[in-house]
C-alpha cells in the first residue's frame, strides 16, 4: 500500500494533470469552433457543442471523484472512475470515425493528447490494480496461518 500513497499518487497527479490540461482545450476548442469538426448527420452543431460540454463535465466529474478515493485510500473505487475519466481521451478520436477534421495542427494534436492521456491512466490504473491485488493476496495469506 506504501507505493500506492507515495509513488502512484505523484504518478496519478501527474497524469490527471495532463489530462484535464489536454482535455479541457481541446473540449473547449471542439465548442468553440464545433463547426469544424466532422459533423454527424442530423445533429445541429449547437446541439453538438452542448454535448461537448456535458461529455466534458461528466468525464471531469469522474477524474476528480477518482483523485479524491484515491487520495482517502479507496483505491478500488478510485480505479474504477479514472478509468471512465479515460474515456474522455479515447472519445476524441471519435472524430475520424466521421471524417479528419480540417482544424489547425495545434488543435488537432490535442486529439492525439487526449488518446495519450487515457493511456497514461490506462497503465496507472493497470499498476495499481497490480499493486493492489499482491496486497490483497498477501493479506489473504496472512490471515489463514
Amino acid at each position: 500500500m506504501e507505493a500506492l500513497r507515495n509513488r502512484g499518487l505523484t504518478a496519478l497527479r501527474l497524469i490527471v494533470a495532463f489530462t484535464l490540461l489536454s482535455t479541457t482545450l481541446h473540449y473547449a476548442h471542439n465548442v468553440l469552433r464545433a463547426a469544424d469538426y466532422p459533423q454527424v448527420e442530423g445533429v445541429p452543431v449547437g446541439v453538438a457543442a452542448v454535448l461537448v460540454v456535458v461529455a466534458y463535465v461528466l468525464f471531469t466529474t469522474f477524474g476528480v471523484l477518482g483523485y479524491r478515493d484515491y487520495v482517502r485510500g479507496r483505491y478500488w473505487r478510485a480505479l474504477a472512475f479514472l478509468m471512465v475519466f479515460s474515456l474522455s481521451g479515447l472519445a476524441s478520436l471519435g472524430h475520424f470515425l466521421i471524417d479528419v477534421p480540417r482544424i489547425p495542427a495545434f488543435w488537432f494534436a490535442t486529439i492525439y493528447t487526449d488518446t495519450a492521456a487515457a493511456l497514461l491512466l490506462w497503465g496507472f490504473v493497470t499498476w495499481a490494480a497490480t499493486k493492489l491485488n499482491r496486497v490483497t493476496a498477501a493479506d489473504q495469506l496472512s490471515t489463514q496461518h
